[in-house]
C-alpha cells in the first residue's frame, strides 16, 4: 500500500504541528493490515502492552490491564468497550511495512503503532497527547471530534487511570472509513467514538523528547563523568570592599563552569543517539539461539541474501567528520569510509541487499545480528523473539 494521494511537503509546511487534517482515503489499495482476532490474540500474550476500557455509564471508563484471557473477550456485550495494543508494528510485518509511508518524519521521532478495536460505542474519552499522532481508520467506521488545545495546566477528571479532560470544547467532527487518516498535532483535543462492531484504528505516534527529560538525561549523563577534582578557581583574586558580595566576577567564572560541562556538542550528540535509540520493548528481539560467526553472515551475503531490520530495533545516525555514529538500540558505533554508508543505508530501510561486503562490514552487519536488531531474511522466523 502506497499514499499515493498525498503531498508530504505540503502537509509538513502546512498542518504538521500546526492544525488537524483529515485525509481522505489516499492509499492506492487499502487493506487493513491486522486482522482483529490476531489483535485479540496479541492482547493475550504477557510480552504485549495491551489495555481494555469498558465504557460502564454516561460519561464513565473503567481500565483494565492485559494480559487477557480469550475468554475475557467472549463477555463484553452490553457496554462499549476498546481494545488497546501497543507496537504491533513489532509483531505483525504488515503493519510494521505500514511504516514506511511516514518516512517523511525523521525515523528517530516514531514511536510505534497502536492498534485499538472497538464495539458501537467504544472509545477512550476525550482527552489529548503530548504528541503528533496519524489516526488510521483500519476497518468500519469512527467519528472523532476535534477540541481546544491544551496544555499541563488543563482540568482533568478525577480518573486514577485515565487522564481524561473535565471539558470538552468542540471545535470540529469528522467521521472515518477504511483508509480514512486524522492528523492531530501534539495538545489537541479528541475524543473518537466506534460507529459500528468492526471499528479498528491504527495509530502512529511521534515521540517529543520534553525539555525536562533533555536537560535531565544529558546532565546525569555529564555527572557521570564528573570528578571531585574538577572545582572552582580564581587565582589572582583582589580584595573586595564588602565581602559578603558574590560578584559578577565570579558568577561568570560558575557559570561557565556549567556551560562548558553541557556545551559539548559532539557528545551530546553520541548522547541523545545512545539514549534515543534505547528500545521501548527490549525483550523483543531476533537474537539467534546460537551466536552467528563471519562465515555465517559472509555466506548470507554472497548468496544475495537480504539484511532485515527487525521493528522492534530503533536505529539512526549522526554525522561525525567523514563518517557516521551509528546508534542502534542503545548501542554506539563508529563508521568509517565504506562501513558509514552501509550505517546510513541500514537506518534509511526496512531491508536491503549488501553487495560487495569488506570484512569491516561483515564485522559489523554480525555484531547487530548477534544484538538480534537484524537477520537475514528466512532467519528472523528461527530467531528468539522473547530476549
Amino acid at each position: 500500500m502506497k499514499l499515493t494521494h498525498f503531498d508530504p511537503a505540503a502537509f509538513l509546511a502546512q498542518h504538521w504541528q500546526q492544525t488537524p487534517l483529515q485525509i481522505r482515503n489516499p492509499w492506492d489499495d487499502w487493506q487493513c493490515p491486522v486482522e482483529p482476532d490476531e489483535l485479540a490474540g496479541l492482547a493475550c500474550e504477557p510480552e504485549v502492552e495491551s489495555r481494555l476500557v469498558v465504557q460502564t455509564g454516561p460519561e464513565i471508563w473503567a481500565l483494565k490491564q492485559g494480559p487477557f484471557d480469550a475468554e475475557r473477550f467472549a463477555v463484553l456485550e452490553g457496554s462499549p468497550w476498546t481494545l488497546l495494543v501497543q507496537a504491533v508494528d513489532h509483531h505483525v510485518p504488515e503493519v510494521a511495512a505500514l511504516l514506511s509511508q511516514f518516512r517523511f518524519v525523521p525515523n528517530w521521532r516514531i514511536d510505534d503503532v497502536m492498534v485499538s478495536f472497538a464495539s458501537t460505542g467504544g472509545g477512550v474519552g476525550p482527552h489529548f497527547d503530548q504528541y503528533d499522532v496519524f489516526l488510521i481508520q483500519g476497518r468500519g467506521r469512527r467519528r472523532w471530534r476535534v477540541g481546544q488545545i491544551c496544555d499541563e495546566a488543563t482540568p482533568l477528571r478525577p480518573h486514577q487511570e485515565l487522564k481524561l479532560l473535565a471539558d470538552f470544547e468542540e471545535k470540529a467532527v469528522y467521521d472515518l472509513g477504511p483508509g480514512d487518516i486524522l492528523y492531530v498535532p501534539p495538545g489537541v483535543a479528541h475524543d473518537g467514538m466506534a460507529l459500528d462492531d468492526d471499528c479498528m484504528t491504527l495509530s502512529i505516534g511521534f515521540r517529543a523528547p520534553s525539555r525536562a527529560e533533555l536537560v535531565t538525561g544529558w546532565s546525569d549523563h555529564v555527572l557521570d563523568q564528573l570528578t571531585d577534582d574538577d572545582r572552582y578557581a580564581d587565582p589572582g583574586l583582589a580584595a573586595q570592599d564588602n565581602p559578603g558580595e558574590i560578584t559578577a566576577e565570579a558568577l561568570d567564572r560558575l557559570q561557565a563552569m556549567v556551560l562548558e560541562a553541557l556545551g559539548d556538542r559532539e557528545q551530546f550528540a553520541r548522547w541523545f543517539g545512545a539514549s534515543n535509540s534505547t528500545p521501548k520493548y527490549p525483550d523483543i528481539d531476533w537474537k539467534p539461539e546460537e551466536p552467528l560467526a563471519l562465515g555465517d553472515v559472509r555466506g548470507a551475503l554472497d548468496e544475495g541474501v537480504p539484511v532485515l531490520r527487525n521493528p522492534a530495533s530503533r536505529f539512526s545516525f549522526v554525522r561525525e567528520g567523514e563518517g557516521v555514529v551509528l546508534f542502534v538500540d542503545g548501542e554506539t558505533f563508529e563508521c568509517l569510509a565504506e562501513v558509514a554508508d552501509l550505517a546510513a543505508d541500514i537506518c534509511g530501510a526496512d531491508e536491503m541487499t549488501v553487495e560487495g561486503a569488506t570484512p569491516a562490514m561483515v564485522d559489523l552487519l554480525l555484531a547487530l545480528a548477534n544484538m538480534g536488531s537484524i537477520a537475514f531474511a528466512g532467519d528472523e522466523d528461527d530467531c528468539d523473539d522473547e530476549g
